[in-house]
């Protein structure tokens, strides 16, 4: 069956140059965004009922924008002032890119890894003895704790926001030849909006293996499936799926 619309549970992309309307315009396919999850902050009130105390802490963790934006946001609630000579591990450098909205970036001690948490590790193992916090959403990928706990580092995991279904109530009764997915949450959540959802003749795309779980055991019939050697991101496994359907169109 030929694909004309996609439905991506992500925003739209800010850039002018997404692989996502490059694809739409080759292809000659309708593809809205649309988030089937997003983030809402933790009180200050319930981070202190963690038992954190953020003066206690030498270095911060940053895993991805939001944990930025919600340290600095706690922070700020708690009336702490973050000191200059605060450590920053920070996972990539797009995040450490960002923390530049709140703080110089040059009077800072920024430590940037590569892509994946694993790749911080020489760094903090470098700075053993720090007191660590990790601002963290409620559903923290496994390899995180497992990583700093193999390094022996003293660190504190504390809860700063939480990852949240949508309401997607309005799109009850509109239909997508491919819905893609890039989380879990993203499934439980198609699910807890349309508990009968059934999905005959729709398209899944899933991006990673948690995800792919999710959806299979949902019951759901994965048609797409990224990252791979031959398509490592979504939209180009995507295309090729399109490619193959919308033959002879």
């Amino acid at each position: 069956m030929k694909v004309k619309t996609i439905l991506v549970s992500q925003p739209e992309p800010k850039v002018e140059n997404s692989p996502y309307f490059e694809l739409q315009q080759k292809h000659k396919v309708k593809i809205d965004f649309r988030s089937f999850i997003h983030v809402e902050g933790v009180s200050a009130k319930d981070v202190r009922a963690q038992k954190i105390d953020l003066n206690n802490f030498t270095a911060i963790i940053l895993t991805s924008r939001n944990s930025v934006d919600h340290f600095f946001r706690v922070a700020e609630e708690m009336r702490y002032k973050v000191p200059e000579d605060l450590k920053y591990f920070c996972q990539s450098e797009a995040i450490a890119f960002y923390l530049q909205k709140y703080v110089v970036y040059r009077k800072r001690k920024i430590y940037v890894g590569q892509k994946d948490f694993v790749d911080l590790s020489p760094l903090i193992k470098k700075y053993k003895e720090e007191k660590f916090l990790l601002p963290a959403s409620d559903q923290l990928n496994y390899d995180v704790p497992q990583t700093l706990n193999n390094l022996k580092v003293d660190w504190t995991q504390a809860t700063f926001y939480k990852t949240v279904m949508s309401d997607l109530s309005d799109l009850a009764d509109v239909y997508y030849d491919v819905l893609a997915f890039f989380s879990p949450t993203g499934i439980k959540s198609l699910f807890k909006n349309f508990p009968d959802f059934k999905q005959n003749n729709t398209r899944i795309a899933v991006f990673g293996s948690t995800t792919q779980k999710e959806a299979l055991e949902h019951g759901l019939r994965i048609d797409i499936l990224a990252p791979t050697p031959e398509t490592p991101s979504m939209t180009m496994a995507l295309e090729k799926y399109i490619a193959d359907a919308n033959k002879g169109k």
